[in-house]
């Protein structure tokens, strides 16, 4: 009897722990095509927008503006544009959230939020014409423009981020005798930095997307390949330009977002 009930015993144990591995396997291999399907559908993205342009009946010209050297040309374009005004917006959008959330700054959190909220609310063809007016054509005012754009989320989730972060633990730091100013940088920014690098997230894939209209006001990018596609009623450029800005917008997304699982503070 008692070697029956080990045995049954044994073969139960084994059996749970069969399961659980299963169960471990599956939620491994889930992550992994999430982590992996995006990028291969960027990929086979723009490899489709490339094999189109060899099939399709296009002229010289067509061919020359569709050839890679061209398209990586307009690609580091429009990246310099998304990059330059990204770091302009964290510049500028972090610092605010943070003082926002320090002494009597606080009052004024709700207000410059929704001022802040204004450049998603105008339309974004209007405020790169407005950069354009105020800073001149080219990438100066693009940048501004898009810099405006971008700030919302950025300042948003900076606020919500160090708001979030429990008093108690504010509280343990400064009695163990931590400053303001290292309470900020050890404890509250390190808890709050998974909530603003989502913002920075959604900020960089907004200021990506858009930034393909900087090319109304001569800054380039591939949005240059849409403009020409309409101008000249080039069917082939058109949908080859959409389906490039479409296919970088997601590929950023997914950058920032394996980003974001990497900084983010272990144990949260």
């Amino acid at each position: 009897m008692t070697a029956t009930v080990d045995d049954t015993g044994d073969t139960g144990h084994t059996g749970c722990t069969g399961t659980a591995g299963d169960r471990a396997s599956r939620s491994a291999a889930r992550r992994w095509a999430r982590r992996t399907v995006q990028p291969v559908l960027c990929l086979v993205a723009v490899g489709g927008a490339l094999a189109y342009v060899h099939l399709a009946d296009v002229s010289e010209s067509e061919k020359r503006s569709l050839g890679v050297p061209h398209l990586l040309m307009l690609l580091r374009q429009h990246m310099e544009i998304s990059l330059a005004a990204t770091v302009l917006t964290c510049a500028i959008a972090i610092p605010l959230g943070v003082a926002l959330t320090r002494g009597r700054f606080r009052r004024f959190a709700t207000p410059i939020i929704t001022v802040s909220g204004f450049g998603q609310a105008a339309p974004a063809i209007g405020l790169i014409a407005l950069g354009a007016v105020l800073f001149g054509i080219g990438a100066v005012g693009a940048v501004a423009a898009l810099t405006v754009y971008g700030a919302l989320p950025i300042i948003a989730n900076t606020v919500t981020g160090l708001n979030g972060v429990d008093d108690r633990l504010i509280e343990a730091a400064r009695g163990m005798g931590m400053p303001t100013s290292t309470t900020l940088l050890r404890v509250e920014l390190p808890l709050a930095l998974p909530v603003i690098i989502a913002g920075v997230r959604t900020a960089l894939v907004l200021i990506v997307g858009t930034a393909a209209l900087a090319s109304f006001t001569g800054a380039g990018g591939l949005g240059q390949l849409i403009t020409t596609g309409i101008k000249l009623q080039q069917t082939v450029t058109l949908i080859v330009g959409a389906v490039l800005v479409a296919a970088l917008a997601l590929f950023i997304d997914w950058l920032a977002r394996m980003v974001e699982v990497v900084a983010a503070p272990k144990g949260l």
